[in-house]
């Protein structure tokens, strides 16, 4: 039996409301359920569960509500089904829709924080290396770990927002040190920055890591020690994606990975996967379904959402293009992103989103819900993540390419490689 501390014990008993003990019994089922020996406080939250799946959810949401919640802690929100700045790109059911605005609305209620990002580490409620923290959707969870040093377990749909409501976790996952050690070595080739272009690195490599590790943590050598923020983010999107990846070290880059063995705390890996140019190469086509000069219908940018640095690359890449007929551009961003692009680009970012022909989403994600027009032609991305569920989730066909290869893609209205 998982023990109870005093604050779990008043939670339990109620002291904190009727919605904290339907929370907390929640938690206590579920950290038993892992074998976790108490339960640790959390400085931060990140719910996933605002999507809208089915009644199950919203009925959760609602009855926390009717008991009169409140989260215990900041809590942020990852993306939903609508885009509520821009309701009108909405085309799926109505009825869902209406389900998946209350759903939102439902968590706002409850103090949540109305930011539905799938990119929280780039709002200001980011945490700090260190910070024990409750978040769910899968790249958040990895980019924290890993890129900010931060602790979190996986969390799915209800255990996010019952830890929010109760500023408690379990002591289990990759809340606890010792289940934080490398596991599995991957070495890449010595010039592996020389050969491919950073972007295309990092998702390969990371969809390498995410189909070979497993649920192991996996350690990387070789990765370009100048290396950026949103490549790691590439990076551990697909992996997540790809494989059940909740953590990577980075040698050298990321902060519990100064060296090989501190990543592995002193023990030798289990395993050391070679990674030649040929896997990367094999990653990269595997995440397209048609080949270079195929049609394209649309270019869809940022999954995770598009960051203020990416915008700044996206801009000279607008100088003098024009996508071809028929091609639409979709950038999913964060709401608090678009503004500050609005504010600090000002003209220039409104006459080069209306001659390019941008259309931003924000609130929600082009691969989770219906906003893209059904029509003849494949769809080009910049995001491993995108390229591995969109074919399933929205039955299209899909090609991966980086940036520029993005908009030479919308121009010629054909996939388009840049040779290096």
């Amino acid at each position: 039996m998982i023990a109870l501390d005093d604050i779990d014990r008043a939670l339990l008993r109620g002291d904190h409301g009727p919605a904290a003990v339907f929370a907390m019994e929640l938690l206590v089922a579920y950290g038993s359920a892992l074998g976790a020996p108490h339960f640790i406080p959390v400085v931060g939250a990140h719910v996933d569960g605002c999507l809208y799946h089915g009644a199950a959810g919203l009925d959760f949401v609602r009855r926390l509500v009717e008991l009169g919640g409140r989260v215990r802690l900041p809590t942020t929100l990852n993306v939903g089904t609508m885009d509520l700045i821009h309701p009108e790109l909405y085309r799926g059911d109505p009825a869902v829709g209406r389900a998946g605005r209350e759903l939102m609305e439902l968590h706002g209620a409850l103090g949540c924080l109305p930011t539905f990002t799938c990119a929280p580490y780039q709002t200001m409620f980011r945490p700090r290396f260190g910070d024990q923290i409750a978040w769910g959707e899968s790249n958040a969870i990895v980019f924290a770990n890993s890129v900010i040093g931060a602790r979190t377990a996986r969390y799915g749909d209800f255990t996010d927002l019952a830890a929010a409501m109760t500023g408690r976790v379990p002591f289990a996952g990759l809340h606890v040190p010792g289940n934080r050690c490398g596991e599995v070595l991957f070495v890449l080739p010595d010039d592996a920055a020389n050969h491919w272009e950073v972007d295309a690195l990092a998702v390969a490599v990371g969809y390498l890591i995410g189909i070979r590790s497993g649920s192991a943590v996996p350690v990387i050598v070789g990765l370009p020690g100048d290396i950026g923020e949103d490549a790691l983010k590439a990076l551990g999107a697909v992996a997540a994606s790809a494989g059940a990846t909740g953590l990577f070290h980075a040698v050298g880059i990321t902060p519990d990975a100064p060296d090989v063995a501190t990543a592995f705390a002193g023990v030798r890996p289990a395993a050391t996967i070679d990674v030649g140019h040929a896997d990367i190469a094999d990653a990269l086509r595997r995440l397209s379904t048609v080949e270079e000069g195929t049609p394209i219908a649309a270019v869809a940018l940022g999954t995770p959402h598009f960051s203020r640095a990416e915008f700044t690359r996206l801009m000279p890449l607008l100088d003098g293009f024009v996508p071809a007929p028929g091609v639409e551009i979709y950038v999913n961003t964060a709401r608090d992103t678009l503004r500050a692009v609005e504010a600090e680009l000002a003209d220039e970012w409104f006459v080069r989103r209306a001659s390019a022909r941008l259309t931003v989403v924000t609130d929600t994600c082009t691969y989770v819900s219906c906003l893209m027009p059904r029509r003849t032609g494949a769809v080009m991305t910049n995001s491993g993540k995108w390229a591995h569920y969109a074919p399933g989730n929205l039955g299209v066909e899909v090609a991966f390419g980086s940036l520029a290869e993005c908009i030479a893609s919308a121009a010629s209205g054909r996939v388009t490689r840049l040779r290096r």
